[in-house]
């Protein structure tokens, strides 16, 4: 009798857990479309803006923040990883991303490393990787303005000779399917790679005032526009990799719940045999 009702708990536990990871997918899955919608949306400026500046930077202007700064100076490394966890391999393979980078590159590892994120956090602390900064402001919708002050903070102390370069660890994402940690160089800004599907026509552009001058409003604006970016990529990210661990983690629930209904029948079945075998050898030794 034990046996059967601790098999009857552990059934009731199974069920109440496949209960909550099935909310908990459906949950993502609804904000997973929500912050993929958030996340296209500016990709058609962000390219422009970026056409807008190689054609400039393609002449004769020049801006700082495309020129290589002093090497002397240390590197700031941004980390941005989730504040809550249950979202499978998503901040362990963004820590191992950043770690590595971090030890590959010396000017890296004595430079400042910022984190988003309580899980990028406590494992940094862990490691021994100092923490020049802990954001916070950021949570599930990042907004706009507090990326924009954030990425204003870097090109005033990449302008003023403080760092060297900022580099961004974060997951980028390419598909429902695929998502790739990145290590990404925000500054001095890069202007992204051509590719075979940029080989057609391209707009013509007449510049006025001056290619300097508007570089010095342009590439600031880019420079947030790809950080921003980066969160996009980074909460749509998040949202698929627990969509899919809770999924996960519900059928591997339901499997358990069949396997234990299948013991807790067997366990029936002989409880049963036995007290049928004890009746009637009772009533056989009464005759």
């Amino acid at each position: 009798m034990g046996k059967t009702r601790e098999i009857k708990n552990r059934m009731k536990a199974v069920g109440n857990i496949k209960r909550i990871t099935r909310t908990m997918q459906m949950i993502a899955t609804s904000k997973f479309a929500k912050a993929q919608s958030a996340a296209q949306a500016p990709k058609p400026y962000t390219g422009a803006l970026f056409d807008l500046v190689a054609q400039l930077a393609g002449g004769d202007a020049s801006h700082p923040l495309l020129a290589e700064a002093d090497a002397s100076a240390p590197e700031l490394t941004l980390l941005i990883t989730s504040d809550r966890g249950l979202c499978g391999p998503y901040n362990g393979s963004l820590i191992r991303a950043a770690l590595k980078h971090l030890r590959a590159n010396a000017t890296a590892m004595s430079g400042p490393v910022e984190v988003v994120g309580k899980k990028g956090m406590g494992v940094l602390k862990f490691s021994g990787v100092p923490i020049a900064q802990h954001h916070t402001q950021f949570g599930d919708k990042p907004q706009f303005d507090d990326v924009r002050r954030l990425a204003d903070n870097f090109v005033e102390r990449f302008l003023a000779g403080e760092i060297s370069a900022v580099r961004v660890v974060y997951m980028q994402y390419i598909s429902a399917g695929r998502q790739s940690p990145q290590v990404m160089q925000l500054l001095p800004l890069r202007a992204p790679e051509a590719t075979e599907a940029d080989a057609g026509p391209r707009a013509v552009y007449e510049f006025s005032p001056s290619a300097d001058e508007l570089l010095d409003a342009l590439i600031p604006a880019a420079v947030r526009s790809l950080l921003f970016q980066c969160f996009n990529d980074a909460i749509v990210s998040e949202h698929v990799a627990r969509m899919v661990a809770m999924k996960s983690a519900t059928d591997n629930a339901g499997k358990m719940g069949n396997s234990l209904r299948r013991q807790f029948n067997r366990a029936r079945q002989s409880q049963i045999t036995t007290e049928l075998t004890e009746i009637i050898s009772g009533a056989a030794a009464l005759e």
